[in-house]
């Protein structure tokens, strides 16, 4: 195991995964199936010797900003929005450890009959010590993204970068789902990103990667083999860097 961490590009990731990225073929929830694809990838590129973090958003059920969440206190919205990335990290757990990966669930709203509070050094220990961290109830407070809790996590937990999954094969300068000449980036900066307005990631996320010069990849998360081949070094996506 210690020489193929040597050999990794990455010893250490933060996967970010949107709740939408849970609905797989559904139009609502979690979809079942994809799940399952979801922790066969993970537990692949884990099993190569890297050690992985996710953070899970909770879109597929509930988001403080959403349509549904009109009218309502936006620190309520927010709470209910947190509550369903817990039910996403509980799916996504139970996946991969019917995978055979040995997973931890951290959340940053204290409910210890179902996840661990997060600490810091207990969260890094769990990925020491080969289990996979999934980080819930994004950093526990209103008005922020769970985007601004990955980059959040992945700095306190001192990842090499941050692996953003989605439905398209990097990041474009229009939507590629709607305009077939839209134009990818292979690679980008972080002021660009924020100056283009690309919806990568949140600009208070992005600020907290480009203060810190965390690296950021958007890849197809969809496209089989893809974590684990940017985990061991292979280019693809976008890279957000400096």
């Amino acid at each position: 195991m210690a020489s193929s961490r040597k050999s990794l590009a990455f010893r250490r990731v933060l996967l970010k995964l949107s709740g939408e990225s849970l609905l797989g073929e559904k139009s609502f929830g979690i979809d079942r199936n994809f799940i399952d694809y979801l922790a066969k990838e993970i537990g692949d590129a884990h099993s190569m010797g890297s050690q992985i973090a996710v953070v899970v958003g909770g879109g597929n059920i509930f988001r403080g900003v959403s349509d549904s969440a009109q009218g309502m206190d936006r620190v309520s919205a927010d709470h209910m929005g947190m509550l369903a990335t817990v039910i996403n990290g509980l799916a996504l757990m139970d996946a991969l450890e019917r995978a055979g990966v040995y997973t931890r669930l951290l959340s940053a709203i204290e409910m210890r009959e179902v996840a661990e509070p997060f600490i810091r050094r207990r969260a890094i220990r769990h990925m020491e010590k080969g289990r996979v961290v999934i980080f819930a109830g994004g950093t526990g407070n209103p008005y922020f993204s769970t985007d601004t809790a990955a980059a959040l996590r992945a700095m306190e937990c001192k990842a090499d970068i941050i692996l953003k999954g989605t439905r398209v094969d990097g990041i474009y300068d229009s939507d590629p789902l709607k305009n077939p000449k839209a134009r990818k980036f292979d690679q980008i900066s972080y002021l660009d990103v924020l100056q283009k307005g690309l919806k990568v990631m949140d600009t208070t996320a992005i600020s907290l990667c480009m203060d810190h010069r965390l690296p950021i990849i958007v890849y197809d998360l969809r496209r089989k083999g893809n974590l684990r081949k940017l985990v061991n070094g292979e280019k693809l996506g976008t890279l957000v860097k400096e």
